[in-house]
């Protein structure tokens, strides 16, 4: 495997802190109270040492995983079979369309509303932004299943169940991957966000807004840093896991890297 766009991506991440901390040194400090680069390294990490900060990393992290899976749990099964019956998908797709380009973050105030449990209003809010990338992608992978091969199936006398089990599933697999991957990175901002918004008691978000009440800019930055952090490693475990599974997805399609 080559390694070079690993070490060309080490070398851009050392170049910018490195150009960060002169910047914010010699130029941002002197207007704004914010912290050098390595400060908020060094804050990032100690912040595994304290407790209530991997307290609220698990909450945040639990509510991620909670509402990631509910949402793969409705999105994919409502995918194919929407997919499967265009006469229904026709009909409901004005709704879909109509719903999903509504930022998610805009239903907070909403669903504070109308929801009166913190945790599962954090929960909900993450599985309707989630839903979106998942639905539509499963919706594209079952369009691009191969119509002769499903043909081939009916010619030798297998059923509609049959022809779904075995083509179109398999085929529409790695578009759902890759809308799982995508809803990932989403259901991770929508989970911080309510936690900013809506507040609670523990909770990554929570521990930002209690940073900025102490005027803590380097903690709220080393708290981002780490959610960033997660962000990336969930993206390069959902990715590595693609790529495997669906191997033969990303060879036909020319995104297999040697």
């Amino acid at each position: 495997m080559n390694g070079a766009p690993l070490t060309r991506g080490a070398i851009g991440v050392a170049g910018f802190l490195v150009i960060g901390e002169l910047v914010v040194r010699l130029w941002v400090s002197r207007a704004f109270d914010f912290p050098a680069p390595s400060v908020i390294l060094y804050e990032a990490a100690l912040l595994p040492l304290d407790p209530e900060f991997l307290q609220g990393m698990l909450v945040t992290v639990g509510n991620w995983g909670l509402g990631l899976l509910i949402a793969i749990g409705v999105a994919v099964p409502l995918g194919v079979l929407l997919g499967a019956l265009p006469p229904v998908e026709q009909a409901v797709r004005p709704l879909v369309e109509f719903l999903r380009p509504i930022p998610s973050v805009a239903i907070i105030p909403l669903a504070i509303l109308l929801i009166p449990n913190n945790s599962l209003m954090k929960v909900s809010v993450i599985v309707y932004a989630s839903l979106w990338p998942i639905l539509i992608n499963t919706l594209y992978g079952m369009h691009d299943v191969d119509p002769l091969a499903k043909e081939s199936m009916r010619t030798f006398g297998f059923g509609p169940l049959a022809v779904l089990t075995r083509v179109s599933l398999p085929s529409a697999a790695p578009f759902v991957a890759t809308g799982v991957r995508i809803a990932a990175g989403i259901a991770l901002v929508l989970a911080v966000s309510a936690e900013l918004v809506a507040g609670g008691v523990n909770g990554l978000g929570v521990f930002a807004v209690a940073a900025g009440a102490g005027n803590r800019m380097d903690l709220i930055m080393a708290a981002a840093l780490w959610a960033g952090i997660f962000g990336v490693l969930a993206n390069v475990v959902l990715q590595l896991a693609e790529r495997r599974l669906f191997r033969w997805h990303w060879l036909r399609t020319g995104g297999a890297r040697t």
